[in-house]
């Protein structure tokens, strides 16, 4: 990082993320070291570094300047995170989108974000030239293939990279300049612009890839997560980089037999998953009878949504592995409550992050005491600083330096916190409140279930029951004496108000690209 050598008024020090997480390990001799494995090649943090100068000083050839928006469409990649740092570098601001939109979301985000600069893998951008003009702030369409791009209308990749030079002078950001730009899942409306700022990345770094995985240079992470996610994008970047480390990238889809495939293959130390995709890494290895050889990863991490206690032990079963389940946000950029190496405390969320504050408040906004359940406030450095031409949801979701997480949550004697399902997912049955999450919970651990996802209904009467919609394992047939067998276990095992009146059984569950179940979808 450069510092001002001047006392300039109102001018602050420097910071530029691209120098911090590219060019410092450069500067520390790690220079030959392998950054990235991606489809049997690598690249080294030299090779990266005269990459993203590259793309960055192409940029400038092009007009782009501080704080125009690019927009990413494109797989898990070495050109992804070489025109990520490259658009930080020179002051521009990156923003990754999910690969599984439609094209009316790729519209609406394009539009929303004013994005000045688009770069795109071949096979999306088919399926959305011919809407051009519809892109209204749109200027420059840079399209990723194997082969030349033909098209006048749009510049190839490799080309646009041998615009620029290998030498470059990070731009004059500071560390509370905009840095990149994320969007919601969209679960609720349009997807919402998340500003981040550039300080943002080395917050989360330090806070848990530091403090909880407690990360070094000599790490090579994997996940499976995207990078186009919060949780993809710090897992399988900014914190091997931050570390010096190596990282694993996969373009293709994340299926059971590809994870454990690429698992075999590059050996990562630490891996990343989601619940849905351990759960089908386990069926997998039930259903196969092959033990896939995991003998290189010394920890494995989840968040997305609650893990299952019977995931964790049947993994540690398996692979004689721990999973640290967390939950992080796209607004905080990554996890603020785990659980931790030699301290797993399964069906909980484990404990704050250090560097995170956490609050639980009632309705009337008041603190909450242990083993009750409210609303989770959460304070620390690596906060959004707000949506993007947004102010009902920010004065909604911000009260100052605390943001809602939308979430439900109590804290046990012990300091743990337990997850309870969104604030708009909780249900009230008999007067009482349930949390879908418990009964999904168990449900897991009924041998016949694969995949739950619990919601609320109505009655005629407008009074609230739970209802369970199940994906079954292989080989096991839906059935009214299986949906009586699985009432009558929840009957046995909760509080009997607590069991689901009705039971749909599905062939697959509505999911987020990240593995998230969109519940929304169910209560249509």
């Amino acid at each position: 990082m450069i510092e001002t050598t001047l006392n300039l008024k109102g001018v602050k020090s420097h910071y530029n993320a691209a120098s911090r997480f590219i060019e410092e390990n450069v500067r520390n001799g790690l220079g030959n070291k392998v950054a990235i494995i991606s489809d049997d090649k690598t690249m080294t943090y030299n090779e990266l570094l005269t990459d993203v100068n590259k793309f960055g000083s192409a940029l400038k050839t092009i007009g782009v300047e501080n704080e125009n928006r690019m927009l990413l469409i494109t797989y898990d990649s070495p050109e992804f995170v070489v025109s990520f740092y490259g658009a930080i570098k020179v002051g521009a601001v990156p923003i990754p989108i999910n690969t599984m939109f439609q094209p009316n979301d790729y519209e609406y985000v394009l539009n929303n974000s004013r994005a000045k600069v688009l770069l795109i893998h071949e096979d999306f951008w088919v399926k959305l030239k011919d809407q051009r003009e519809r892109y209204i702030y749109l200027k420059h369409v840079i399209v990723i293939s194997d082969q030349v791009v033909q098209d006048a209308d749009v510049t190839d990749y490799k080309e646009f990279i041998n615009r620029g030079s290998e030498e470059l002078e990070p731009f004059y950001t500071t560390a509370e300049d905009t840095g990149f730009w994320l969007y919601s899942s969209g679960s609720t409306g349009n997807p919402k612009g998340v500003i981040h700022y550039q300080k943002n990345m080395e917050a989360s770094f330090k806070n848990y890839a530091q403090n909880i995985l407690k990360m070094t240079e000599n790490d090579v992470t994997f996940s499976a997560s995207k990078l186009f996610f919060a949780y993809g994008l710090g897992n399988a970047m900014y914190f091997p980089f931050g570390a010096g480390g190596t990282t694993v990238l996969l373009k293709d889809r994340p299926t059971p037999d590809k994870i454990y495939e690429t698992l075999e293959k590059t050996k990562p130390t630490i891996f990343f998953g989601v619940p849905t995709l351990y759960g089908s890494m386990i069926n997998y290895v039930e259903k196969t009878g092959k033990i896939p050889d995991l003998s290189s990863v010394r920890i494995c991490v989840s968040a997305g949504e609650a893990l299952p206690s019977t995931f964790i032990q049947k993994w540690r079963e398996l692979f004689n592995l721990d999973i640290l389940d967390g939950i992080g946000s796209t607004e905080v950029a990554h996890i603020y409550l785990s659980n931790r190496i030699g301290d797993i405390k399964p069906g909980s969320t484990g404990k704050i992050v250090p560097g995170y504050e956490a609050r639980i408040l009632n309705d009337q906004s008041i603190e909450v005491g242990p083993n009750e359940t409210g609303d989770l406030l959460i304070k620390g450095e690596s906060i959004t600083g707000g949506y993007w031409c947004n102010i009902e949801e920010n004065q909604r979701k911000f009260y100052g330096k605390w943001m809602h997480t939308g979430d439900k949550y109590y804290q046990d004697d012990e300091g743990y916190f337990w997850y309870a399902g969104r604030s708009d997912d909780m249900l009230k049955v008999g007067g009482i409140w349930v949390s879908p999450i418990e009964i999904e919970s168990l449900l897991f651990q009924h041998d016949k279930v694969l995949e739950v996802a619990v919601i609320g209904k109505k009655k005629e009467n407008n009074l609230v029951y739970p209802k369970a919609y199940i994906v079954l394992k292989d080989g096991v047939s839906p059935s009214e004496e299986l949906s009586q067998e699985l009432k009558d276990y929840v009957k046995t095992n909760l509080a009997p108000y607590k069991y689901p009146r009705e039971i749909e059984f599905l062939d697959e569950l509505p999911k987020t690209a990240t593995g998230k179940v969109q519940r929304f979808r169910l209560r249509v």
